[in-house]
């Protein structure tokens, strides 16, 4: 679902943004069945727990869980790994926890043609992978420099001026909007569905790395959210179809996970492998301490 895919990948966004951004107040019933499914969570190293979760037949298709991993930020350490501050190649979600030491790593977000910079503004500690902020509503701050401050900060920029506060976080990134504060769906339905790789907030302030290999359209998908006893929040979309990924590397659970379907783009279950991506949201594994990034 990245930029890279097309031409007209502007053209599209907008369409897209102009169809979901007026529906900011509907929330449908269809997923009610789902709320019913139980959660049974593994602690996979401290701060980070990790479940599988079968949801009801007939939102997507396929039947294929929903991944979830919970992280508590207090606990873990979230790192970032970008293309454009080592000037390397981008590598599948795998790679990069064996690269950066992650145990777990999930798409940051989408990216432009040039296959380094992200689509909204992404900034790790004084590296600025983009400096553009644009039409994107959800922004998440992460790694404060002040203890006083939350841990995971995140905010609905429907004002577009960003706050003075993003600056007292290491990792401040734009995505997407998907679910709004108030837990509001601001997608109105579609035809078009995709897998999918998103992260959510809970009201305790843990993060929530949310994969899907079954395709759903963005208000289906949200609805999912809203009715499992996940505590959603607010969420944003990371990536779609091929392209998105969720691996989890720690003693006992070893996964590297990939998407396929997209609408328009492969309109099938057919992709076996996680496709390279330049920059990832990751969990750092307990034996692992942050670098500092370059000036």
């Amino acid at each position: 679902m990245s930029a890279r895919r097309t031409p007209s990948y502007a053209v599209i966004l907008r369409t897209i943004l102009a169809a979901v951004l007026p529906a900011a107040s509907l929330v449908a019933g269809t997923a009610a069945a789902a709320g019913q499914a139980a959660v049974s969570w593994k602690t996979v190293q401290a701060g980070v727990e990790f479940a599988s979760i079968t949801a009801q037949p007939g939102l997507a298709a396929g039947s294929s869980p929903l991944y979830v991993v919970r992280v508590d930020p207090g606990r873990a350490t979230i790192g970032a790994g970008l293309a454009s501050q080592g000037q390397h190649a981008p590598q599948t979600a795998g790679a990069w926890c064996r690269t950066s030491r992650f145990a777990v790593a999930t798409n940051l977000g989408m990216f432009d043609a040039d296959q380094r910079s992200h689509t909204g503004y992404l900034r790790e500690e004084r590296h600025v992978n983009s400096r553009r902020w644009n039409d994107y509503r959800s922004v998440l701050a992460v790694r404060p420099k002040a203890s006083s401050l939350a841990q995971a900060l995140w905010l609905d920029l429907d004002p577009a001026k960003p706050p003075p506060v993003l600056d007292s976080y290491d990792i401040v990134v734009q995505n997407l909007r998907l679910i709004a504060g108030n837990r509001k769906n601001v997608w109105s339905q579609s035809t078009r569905r995709w897998s999918e790789a998103a992260l959510a907030i809970d009201s305790r302030g843990r993060l929530l790395f949310l994969f899907s290999r079954a395709p759903y359209s963005m208000r289906d998908f949200n609805d999912l959210l809203l009715k499992l006893p996940l505590d959603v929040q607010r969420a944003m979309h990371l990536e779609g179809g091929p392209e998105a990924s969720l691996s989890v590397h720690v003693p006992g659970l070893d996964l590297d996970l990939c998407g396929s379907y997209e609408t328009g783009f492969l309109p099938s279950d057919s992709n076996d492998h996680q496709w390279p991506i330049p920059n990832v949201l990751g969990v750092l594994r307990q034996d692992a301490k942050p670098s500092s990034s370059p000036p």
